[in-house]
C-alpha cells in the first residue's frame, strides 16, 4: 500500500547507519577518527529524528486516507441495498460517516450548513461536501508545511557536512616541504571522508524522502477524490435540491392561481346575487316611499342600480388580474426553465475549469521534476568542479 510507503524511509536508514559505522571501522575496531565518527552519526541522528517526525505525520495521513476509502465502500453498499436512491437522508442529521475526528468533524459542518441553508419551502442554497473535506484539509493533517521542505533539509545537512568536513581536512592540513605535507594528508583524506559521505547520504535521503512523500500525498488525494465523486453521485444534496426548488415554485404558483380564479368564481356569483337583491330592495323601498311619502325616488333607485353595475366592474377587473397572475406564472415558468439551462452550462463549465485544474497541475509536476533534475546535474557537475 502507498499510505505505508514511509517504513521504507527507516529500512534505507538502517542500512545507511550500519554502511557508514563499517566504513569508519566501528566493527573491525579501526576507527582512526573519533571526531569523523561523532559528526557521522550526529548528522544521521538529525536525520533520524526528521524521519519519526514525518512518519507520524504520515500515520495520522494514512489513518485519514483508509477513512476515506471506507467511507466510499460503505456508501456503494449501502447505495445498492436502498435500490440506487440517494442516501442523503440517512446522513443528514449527522450520522457517524467517518471513523476518524477530523473528518467526522468537517461533515458535521457541512450537515450544519445545509440545514442553515433551509426555507420554509424547503428551498436551500446549494453547497458542496469539497469546501469542507478537501486537498487543504488532507495537507495540514500530513503536516505539508513541514515535510515539503525536509527534502530541501536533507541536502542542506549533505552540503554542510561537505564544507564541515573539508574544513577540518584543510584546518589539520600544513607544511613547506613534501615531508611534512606527506605527514598531513591522513588529516586531510579524513576530512574528505567525512565530507563525501555526508553529501552521499544526505542527497540520498532526500531523493529517496522526496520520491515516497510525494507517492503517499498522491493516494491521498486519489482517494480524495473518489470520495468525493461517490459522495456527490450518491449522497450529495444539491444536484436533488435544484429540481425539488423548481417543482417546489411551480407548484406554489399554481396553488395560488388556483385559489385566485375559486375566488373569482365566488365574486362572480356573489355579484350576480347582490346585483338582483339590490335591484328588488331598491323598486321596493321606491314603492314604500311612494306610497308613504308620494314622492318619486326613480333617481334614487337609478343610483343605486349604477352602484350594482359598478360592482359587477369591479368582478371584472378581479378577472382580468386572475388572468395576469396565471400569465405571471406562466412567465416565472420560462424563466425557471431558463435557470436549469443555465445551471447545465455552468456544470459543463465547471467541468471544464477542472480539465485545466488538471492540466495545470501536471504541467507544474513536470516543471518541478524538471527543476529537480536541473538541481540534481547542477550538483554533480559544482562536486565534479571542486573535484
Amino acid at each position: 500500500m502507498k499510505r505505508n510507503l514511509y517504513y521504507v524511509l527507516f529500512f534505507l536508514y538502517v542500512i545507511v547507519v550500519v554502511f557508514v559505522l563499517y566504513l569508519n571501522g566501528v566493527f573491525t575496531g579501526e576507527w582512526q577518527s573519533s571526531v569523523n565518527l561523532v559528526i557521522n552519526i550526529g548528522f544521521l541522528l538529525l536525520i533520524g529524528i526528521l524521519f519519526v517526525i514525518s512518519a507520524v505525520s504520515f500515520g495520522r495521513l494514512g489513518r485519514v486516507t483508509r477513512a476515506l476509502e471506507d467511507a466510499g465502500q460503505r456508501l456503494w453498499e449501502e447505495y445498492e441495498e436502498a435500490d440506487e436512491k440517494n442516501l442523503w437522508a440517512d446522513y443528514r442529521d449527522n450520522t457517524s460517516l467517518f471513523e476518524e475526528k477530523v473528518l467526522q468533524d468537517a461533515f458535521d459542518r457541512y450537515c450544519l450548513r445545509v440545514k442553515a441553508a433551509k426555507t420554509r419551502r424547503g428551498v436551500g442554497v446549494s453547497c458542496d461536501l469539497e469546501e469542507y473535506i478537501n486537498e487543504d484539509l488532507l495537507d495540514r493533517v500530513s503536516m505539508n508545511f513541514f515535510n515539503s521542505g525536509v527534502p530541501g533539509t536533507l541536502t542542506g545537512m549533505g552540503i554542510l557536512g561537505t564544507f564541515l568536513g573539508l574544513s577540518m581536512g584543510l584546518g589539520a592540513f600544513s607544511g613547506d616541504d613534501i615531508f611534512t605535507i606527506s605527514d598531513n594528508v591522513g588529516a586531510l583524506l579524513s576530512g574528505m571522508k567525512v565530507a563525501f559521505h555526508t553529501s552521499v547520504y544526505g542527497i540520498f535521503f532526500s531523493l529517496v524522502f522526496h520520491i515516497i512523500y510525494r507517492s503517499i500525498m498522491a493516494d491521498a488525494y486519489q482517494k480524495l477524490d473518489e470520495f468525493l465523486s461517490a459522495f456527490r453521485q450518491i449522497a450529495q444534496p444539491s444536484a436533488a435540491r435544484d429540481d425539488e426548488n423548481s417543482a417546489t415554485m411551480l407548484v406554489y404558483q399554481a396553488g395560488m392561481a388556483s385559489s385566485l380564479r375559486q375566488m373569482l368564481d365566488m365574486m362572480k356569483g356573489s355579484a350576480a346575487e347582490q346585483t338582483a337583491g339590490v335591484g328588488r330592495i331598491v323598486d321596493r323601498f321606491t314603492e314604500q316611499m311612494q306610497s308613504a311619502l308620494n314622492t318619486d325616488f326613480k333617481k334614487l333607485g337609478s343610483v343605486l342600480r349604477s352602484a350594482g353595475e359598478a360592482q359587477a366592474a369591479s368582478a371584472a377587473n378581479v378577472a382580468q388580474m386572475v388572468d395576469a397572475v396565471t400569465a405571471l406564472v406562466e412567465v416565472n415558468r420560462d424563466v425557471q426553465e431558463a435557470l436549469a439551462r443555465v445551471i447545465e452550462r455552468q456544470e459543463v463549465f465547471a467541468g471544464q475549469l477542472e480539465e485545466q485544474k488538471e492540466l495545470l497541475a501536471d504541467m507544474c509536476r513536470e516543471m518541478s521534476d524538471e527543476i529537480g533534475s536541473q538541481l540534481y546535474t547542477f550538483e554533480q557537475m559544482r562536486n565534479l568542479y571542486e573535484k
